[in-house]
């Protein structure tokens, strides 16, 4: 199974008036959607984020759920004011008041909130509600002052970078004058209010839309002979890849509306692992996996920017699951670090990234029953795995640690683990026909102690990788049956045989 080493530092220090400010270590963050149709529950999802050591999320709403799962993780979250409800917010200071009360100071300070974004790319998707922007920023921010938590929590809104134009060279960009109107007052509030330009950076979409003229490697972060590098005329600054290309167009666009004092965090950064073969032909595993690995390295070894060297431009991956549920070109549904169940979609390269808190996932995940699976499917399966499927299923036996809960789906949790581990848990070992899934959460109770599980038993077992995962073959020598409580088979029958001999 896959491996993923995923991130994360310090957190990042914003003070007014300065980009140098923001020269504090940078982090790497993880967006969450949820257009998933069999979305993990939030206790799920924060064992995963714990496991991988991801200390910043963001979040495209305030979930009430969400925010109480996060409590107490000490995990800085950033909470959204959806696009639909910024009419309301921006119309009246009572409805902002109302949402910051229900949404932050109800869950503040055991669910470290430290950002508020208010809308998504309104600009772009929701032209008609760009004069309210600023008034929605201002009457949150307003509510954060009464509550004495504006210094903890900052408010902003996202923005595409199709705002920026002529990007390239970054020395000559700026910001569609359309938006003047609304640009202006809103680096205003972000420069008085100490907070920070939020920007969606993809330079995949960039690739896409080039026809040819940015090289793939250029996009990818791959290194770039000194000759291929772009430069600025303008500047003579070299650009090794898009990423920075786009931040500084931002510094710069920002410059030329006379404001060269507020940091960019990007709320938005990466790469899709699939994609529609004719039109999409780059979006694969191997691009997703070298963008996302060097992006993070980029980003956590504070290299900055070209305009900006050694100031951190803190970075949140889009995103955390693969959303199969969104419409849209192919990729929309691939640009998730993890399937739904767990797995990792693959294995970041993080080597040389600096400083991490890095977890293997393969010490981390446990395969389980489904909460929904057919009993008789789960008995066929527990047969497979502790005959055919070679299980150790003695701990399984009446008396023995993991006997109770005497109940199939108990049994079958322990002997598909047991598999799953003892297959290095590679990829489909953790399926039995569909009645078994991945979690975080380790299933271990009492005594009873699961294989793999870190910090008890410690124990990894190695067993071939060609072995069938999922079969259901009948010929099994050890067929649990569960009848009024008690656990028959022949197993337990050998057993009581030789019991009988030695006494």
């Amino acid at each position: 199974m896959a491996v993923l080493l995923l991130l994360l530092l310090m957190h990042f220090l914003v003070l007014p008036h300065t980009v140098s400010a923001a020269a504090g270590d940078a982090f790497i963050g993880v967006n969450i959607g949820t257009d998933v149709s069999e979305m993990p529950s939030p206790k799920e999802i924060v064992a995963l984020l714990k496991a991988q050591g991801i200390q910043h999320v963001r979040l495209y709403d305030a979930d009430q759920s969400m925010l109480i799962a996060l409590a107490n993780t000490g995990i800085r979250v950033t909470v959204s004011v959806p696009n639909d409800q910024l009419l309301g917010i921006g119309q009246s200071n009572a409805t902002a008041a109302k949402w910051v009360s229900r949404n932050v100071i109800a869950h503040v300070p055991g669910t470290n909130i430290t950002a508020i974004a208010v809308g998504s790319e309104i600009l772009t998707t929701l032209p008609n509600a760009a004069p309210l922007i600023v008034s929605a920023l201002t009457f949150i921010h307003s509510a954060l002052v009464a509550a004495n938590l504006d210094q903890q929590i900052k408010v902003s809104t996202p923005h595409s970078s199709s705002i920026i134009l002529d990007s390239f060279p970054p020395s000559q960009a700026f910001f569609n004058r359309t938006w003047n109107p609304v640009m202006v007052p809103l680096l205003k509030f972000l420069q008085s209010t100490g907070s920070y330009l939020m920007l969606n950076v993809y330079p995949y979409y960039d690739y896409q839309q080039s026809n040819g003229v940015i090289p793939l490697d250029y996009a990818l972060f791959r290194p770039l002979p000194p000759n291929k590098e772009a430069v600025d005329s303008n500047t003579l600054l070299h650009y090794t890849n898009v990423f920075d290309a786009v931040v500084d167009a931002a510094y710069f666009a920002m410059s030329d509306l006379n404001f060269s004092n507020i940091p960019i965090v990007v709320t938005e950064s990466g790469w899709p692992s699939k994609g529609d073969l004719s039109t999409e032909p780059d979006a694969t595993v191997d691009n997703a996996n070298t963008y996302n690995s060097n992006l993070i390295r980029h980003v956590l070894n504070n290299t900055g920017t070209p305009k900006h060297p050694g100031i951190a431009v803190s970075t949140y991956i889009y995103e955390l699951y693969n959303e199969d549920l969104r419409i849209g070109p192919t990729s929309e549904k691939y640009w998730g670090l993890f399937y739904a169940n767990g797995e990792p979609v693959y294995t970041l390269h993080l080597t040389g990234a600096g400083t991490i808190f890095a977890n293997d996932t393969t010490n981390q995940t446990f395969c389980v029953t489904k909460s929904n699976a057919d009993p008789k499917m789960l008995q066929a399966a527990l047969d497979w795995a502790c005959g055919p499927g070679k299980v150790d299923c003695s701990p399984l036996l009446q008396g023995q640690p993991c006997y109770e809960p005497d109940n199939v789906v108990s049994h079958a949790t322990y002997a598909f683990n047991a598999y799953y581990q003892k297959m290095a848990k590679s990829p489909g070992t953790c399926d039995f026909k569909g009645v078994a899934t991945i979690t975080t959460t380790d299933p271990s109770h009492g005594s009873c102690i699961f294989p793999g599980s870190s910090g008890k038993n410690g124990s990894k077992l190695n067993g071939t990788l060609l072995a069938p995962s999922n079969s259901t073959s009948s010929g099994c020598l050890s067929q649990y049956y569960y009848n009024g409580g008690y656990l028959t088979s022949s197993v337990i029958l050998v057993a009581l045989l030789l019991s009988v001999l030695v006494l």
